[in-house]
């Protein structure tokens, strides 16, 4: 018996990298797994059913429960499709995993608006479509009497919560994940519902030309995407009941809390004359914490 036993769970952007691995070790915990893939390329163009199949044909091979879901999760019919078909399949829902994702880096004074959109597109509605869906479904079988323990695990990265250069579309989306999975917890925690999110570093196909491609054997081996899937499928389980709200950095190497925006140095009763200011803003800065590198430690 796994810790996902008879559990229903759909993952989005399923077909290779992190979300394979998601998909490979929920099924082997036991869960029954809805696989979502367009099959496009890493910057969203094009599309392929062959991804999400391969990944379900080698679930069942190992005895395992999966279907393939080739919607659009960027779009509201297709994330509601993609709920619904959990549901038709497998009779209920019980854990969402938002991980499809895309990459248009360039720096800002550079980007299209077609490259922002793009991003913003995927990453950030595409955790909301189907978030918002399911949350739905999870209240109705609430107000139905039904006992609820879902799960809804979002995806954010260091690039959101600590901030990367050439990727304020994808920063940006990233951020936003992550205040969404702070307010969501809190909305959905009367129905049974958990939300968290990670934010993880692996060496993918979207990853590889970034720096990671270029790191020697024992790092590439410390930042295999098989990293990723063991805290997801641990907050996928019931197991993890009493954990929402949170982040949780993730490698190879480490797994932590990102702990978020707090209040700093303050200046109480603050004047009203911007003249006066300089002085306050230059003392509050230096007193406070610096903004953390990309490995959330501070910066030098």
């Amino acid at each position: 018996m796994g810790i996902c036993e008879g559990r229903v769970c759909i993952v989005t952007g399923a077909g290779r990298g992190i979300g394979r691995e998601h998909s490979l070790m929920l099924a082997e915990q036991g869960a029954k797994v809805v696989v979502n893939d367009i099959g496009g390329e890493m910057d969203g163009s094009g599309s392929s059913t062959g991804p999400a199949h391969d990944v379900v044909a080698e679930i069942v091979a190992n005895g395992g429960e999966a279907v393939a879901n080739g919607d659009d999760i960027s779009t509201w019919a297709g994330s509601e499709r993609l709920i619904q078909q959990a549901i038709d399949t497998f009779g209920r829902l019980d854990v969402l995993i938002n991980n499809a994702g895309i990459l248009r880096d360039r720096m800002l004074a550079n980007m299209t608006e077609a490259e922002w959109d793009a991003v913003i597109a995927v990453h950030l509605k595409g955790t909301f479509g189907p978030a918002r869906h399911a949350a739905a479904y999870w209240r109705e079988q609430t107000k139905a009497g039904e006992a609820v323990d879902g799960r809804i695990i979002n995806t954010s990265s260091p690039s959101g919560i600590y901030g990367n250069v050439g990727q304020t579309n994808y920063g940006a989306a990233k951020a936003g994940i992550a205040a969404f999975t702070v307010i969501a917890a809190k909305e959905l925690s009367r129905y049974g519902v958990t939300c968290n999110a990670i934010a993880p570093a692996a060496l993918t196909r979207m990853t590889e030309n970034l720096g990671m491609g270029q790191a020697d054997d024992m790092t590439k081996a410390m930042l295999s995407p098989r990293w990723i899937a063991p805290i997801v499928t641990w907050l996928a389980s019931s197991e993890s009941a009493g954990v929402t709200g949170r982040v949780f950095d993730v490698t190879g190497q480490a797994l932590s809390v990102a702990e978020g925006w707090h209040r700093g140095p303050t200046q109480e009763h603050p004047t009203d004359d911007p003249a006066q200011l300089g002085d306050v803003v230059r003392r509050l800065v230096a007193e406070a914490r610096p903004n953390a590198n990309m490995f959330g430690f501070d910066e030098e």
